[in-house]
């Protein structure tokens, strides 16, 4: 199956699995959630007309370009008096236009007198240096649409209508589980043959970034009988179950082997390298997302494929990450018969390979600033086009 048709069934499977509940949180909180509702306007911003300057306010349509009495000054946070006729104010940045004003001239445009009037030396116009009243938005409009991911600028612009709380879909409940004998728990002594379980930190923390309440499954031996036990205890109140490992055509991988005799698996193998053994399908009414084991696997899949399911599950559309063109830095010269994805950064402005590509080897993606896309049986030399997407977007 090529990267689309599996990024295509994912997204189906989660339009049918989306969630319907949600809850309001403070705006503390809510950071990488999910709007489950329009973020609507309660007031204009700004809610009156205000300097975009230190300067003067005047009415041009009573000046006749003699010099004027600074009547009062504006400062921001504080309500102005109606300007008086034949007078200008004294008005700072942010502070709102007088009634009857019409036009701010900057400080650097205005000569004082000796006696503290002001002469205006440069043409003006109405309007000038002033921002309207609603120039961002006004009150009834939709800000935020519902499904919007809500990042910094999101939460400051909920804080700018006055809101401290904002109604979110709930976070997505995903069962994480590793699978296999050799693995170790960091903190634990290193058995002959044994490893320490990496993809679990890896894929917690990536869960958690993507709005997810994760439920640490633990690690699952290389025993049928006891892999279905668990996928059995699994099936209240969660909303996926995601594994690493168990999912390739060996003796000991169980876990494909289980959902194949006792689920519904609806792909197992992918035309992307890495990542080949990708598993999804259904244990009972829960889906499954397999990850391959081996550590760049599981980090390519859940980036390119499980983000987007879980993405989409919490309401949001636009899931496929952003990437630009970039100049390879180097050569690819054999074609593959799947698509593959490769560790690189960018070195004024070419991308550069981690010199080790294998797929156990994580280390390169701390060195990596993302991937760079191949297509299938295609071949790259120095000073070609290649695809990029940045690991930023992925998180």
């Amino acid at each position: 199956m090529t990267v689309e048709q599996a990024i295509a069934a994912l997204l189906a499977m989660a339009q049918a699995q989306r969630l319907q509940d949600s809850e309001p949180v403070l705006l503390d909180d809510a950071r990488q959630r999910v709007l489950a509702s329009d973020l609507v306007a309660t007031l204009d911003l700004p809610p009156w007309p205000n300097s975009a300057m230190d300067g003067y306010a005047l009415n041009l349509e009573s000046w006749q370009g003699e010099p004027l009495v600074v009547s009062q000054q504006i400062f921001a946070g504080v309500a102005p008096k109606a300007l008086q006729p034949g007078t200008c104010a004294r008005i700072f940045t942010g502070a709102p236009l007088p009634a009857g004003a019409n036009c701010v001239e900057m400080q650097e445009n205005v000569e004082v007198l000796p006696d503290a009037s002001v002469r205006f030396t440069r043409a003006l116009r109405v309007g000038q240096n002033i921002r309207p009243q609603g120039q961002e938005n006004h009150a009834g409009q939709v800000l935020l649409a519902a499904g919007k991911r809500l990042g910094p600028f999101e939460l400051a612009i909920a804080a700018a209508q006055g809101c401290t709380h904002v109604h979110v879909v709930r976070r997505p409940r995903v069962a994480l589980l590793s699978t296999g004998d050799e693995l170790a728990e960091p903190g634990t002594p290193l058995k002959p043959g044994c490893i320490y379980n990496s993809n679990r930190t890896l894929l917690s923390h990536w869960l958690s970034a993507l709005g997810c309440e994760v439920i640490d499954g633990g690690v699952l031996p290389d025993q049928p009988h006891l892999t279905r036990l668990k996928l059995e205890q699994l099936q209240q109140g969660i909303d996926l179950i995601l594994t690493t490992g168990g999912v390739s055509a060996g003796d000991a991988d169980c876990l494909g082997q289980v959902l194949r005799e006792c689920g519904q698996a609806l792909f197992w193998k992918l035309a992307i390298k890495p990542g080949k053994p990708l598993t999804v399908g259904y244990f009972g009414s829960v889906p499954v997302i397999g990850l391959p084991g081996n550590p760049t696997s599981a980090l390519v899949t859940f980036g390119l494929l499980a983000r987007a399911y879980l993405l989409r599950i919490q309401g949001v559309e636009a899931v496929t990450p952003l990437s630009f063109a970039v100049t390879a830095g180097f050569d690819w010269p054999k074609a593959g018969n799947r698509r593959e994805y490769l560790r690189a950064r960018l070195e004024e402005g070419r991308a550069v390979l981690y010199p080790n590509q294998s797929s156990g080897v994580l280390l390169g993606a701390s060195w990596a600033d993302g991937l760079v896309e191949i297509a299938e049986g295609c071949t790259l030399q120095a000073g070609d086009t290649a695809r990029f997407i940045p690991f930023g977007e992925l998180f």
